[in-house]
């Protein structure tokens, strides 16, 4: 007996979205009741450019901290393969317009860090990849990001 599968994000049409934005994909209620909210925080416009894996890899470490400093109730924030930006999962919900203040608030501390001891987690005993980072890229990109400004739409430009 096979299953029909929906994949959400193989149903958006990533030609018509317009990055960067915050969208809510989705919310799955648990059996206790519990909520959990599916985010998908596009950085980049899709198939146009693509994070590079070290700068990706440091955003990525860096978010794990900084989103968590801003805002109760992250369970994970990993990159999306293409790397135009990331699913982040949270418990409740939120709208998506608190979700980009807080990402683009995490950005301008990532375009602002200035040392290396401002990324958690990149020694051989605490990440998998740890020679794969580059805090360099990560602030040029979130430089980047951050002058497009962050929307709370993905198809109208409502820059937070």
């Amino acid at each position: 007996m096979s299953k029909e599968v929906i994949v959400e994000s193989f149903e958006l049409d990533h030609t018509i979205v317009k990055a960067p934005y915050v969208r809510l994909i989705g919310e799955e209620k648990g059996p206790k009741g519990d909520i959990i909210s599916n985010y998908d925080i596009r950085l980049l416009q899709p198939n146009h450019n693509a994070i590079d894996t070290a700068g990706l890899h440091t955003i990525e470490h860096l978010l794990a901290m900084l989103i968590r400093k801003r805002m109760d109730g992250m369970i994970d924030c990993s990159p999306f393969g293409c790397r135009t930006g990331f699913h982040m999962i949270m418990w409740g919900q939120h709208d998506s317009e608190t979700i980009a203040r807080v990402i683009k608030d995490s950005l301008q501390e990532i375009a602002e860090s200035t040392t290396w001891q401002d990324v958690p987690g990149t020694t051989i005993e605490s990440c998998g990849n740890y020679k794969d980072h580059s805090l360099h890229s990560a602030k040029e990109w979130a430089k980047l990001i951050l002058a497009e400004g962050i929307s709370s739409d993905a198809f109208e430009r409502k820059v937070v």
